[in-house]
């Protein structure tokens, strides 16, 4: 008998054990590029609670950081996808990833989104999906605070001068056709192309207005927006080619637009008011893609 016992307690734990997994199994979120969409109460596509994964670099203020107190993940973009993801029934799956190879990996489908204030260009509308477009923007040229020899894009031109910017962006794109790649410097990461010139190891950056407003309100005594700008474009969130989720975010920013919940998140971010620094966030965290991690660094 004891054995018998013995044997079906075993049973029992294991059949427990089996239903266990089949529940999580089909509770499991379904991916958001696979779930049917329907229309919800407020008359906005209703995605089922499925999970929506958005590539986030973590590295880029205003639009995404990790806070170095809290380890809490903030900026635009969460404000804007938590905000999109109540309004949609969906959950956001963020997921850490170098600005490096981001457009391209989600137009390879690793990613169902990319955020981190993508400029709308047609070379990459060949490769990914854009939404519409969620702010204008103007490249600027930015200059340490203490500068009175640049102060446009001429004067890069007409001048020896060095120009920092990142590596893959817009602004590295114009800077070197319009001074040419032997002025440019080039830097994986932002905040390293931006603390170049406020060192002096180079005279200027061309940023995105956008961004350099927020550096501008966290670093007032030591950068400044010199000149007009220098061109006039779009940030748009990348898709894969041909995905459905582009209609959905498209109504989301839509409905944003409309209750003043877009224009309230823009002031928060885009304006001098914004204060939080590169010295104000986390280098050593797993949300932070490894190749921006310090050496040394354990997560």
């Amino acid at each position: 008998m004891e054995v018998y016992n013995l044997k079906s307690k075993k049973t029992l734990i294991l059949f427990f054990a089996l239903a266990m997994v089949a529940t999580a199994c089909s509770s499991a979120a379904v991916p958001c590029d696979e779930v049917e969409i329907t229309t919800g109460e407020n008359g906005l596509p209703d995605l089922d609670g499925c999970e929506f994964t958005f590539a986030v670099e973590n590295a880029y203020l205003p639009f995404n950081y990790i806070d170095a107190e809290t380890g809490e993940a903030m900026g635009w973009d969460y404000d804007v996808f938590n905000y999109m993801g109540e309004l949609m029934n969906f959950t956001p799956v963020y997921v850490p990833t170098a600005w490096d190879g981001m457009i391209q990996a989600t137009a390879d489908g690793q990613f169902m989104i990319a955020g981190d204030g993508i400029t709308i260009t047609e070379e990459r509308d060949e490769i990914v999906d854009f939404s519409n477009g969620y702010i204008n923007l103007a490249q600027r040229v930015l200059v340490a605070s203490g500068n009175t020899e640049i102060t446009s894009l001429q004067d890069l031109i007409d001048g020896d001068y060095t120009v920092a910017t990142q590596k893959g962006t817009t602004n590295y794109e114009f800077a070197v056709s319009a001074l040419g790649e032997d002025k440019v410097q080039a830097f994986d990461d932002f905040n390293f192309a931006i603390q170049a010139v406020i060192s002096g190891d180079a005279d200027a950056s061309i940023i995105d207005e956008t961004a350099g407003l927020g550096y501008m309100g966290a670093n007032k005594d030591q950068v400044k927006l010199v000149g007009e700008d220098l061109t006039s474009e779009q940030l748009g969130f990348a898709f894969p080619n041909g995905s459905p989720l582009v209609d959905v975010i498209n109504q989301g920013l839509a409905e944003m637009e409309a209750n003043g919940k877009l224009k309230e998140i823009n002031n928060k971010f885009f304006s001098p008011d914004f204060s939080v620094t590169y010295d104000d966030i986390a280098e050593c965290d797993e949300n932070i893609p490894e190749e921006y991690r310090p050496d040394g660094c354990e997560v």
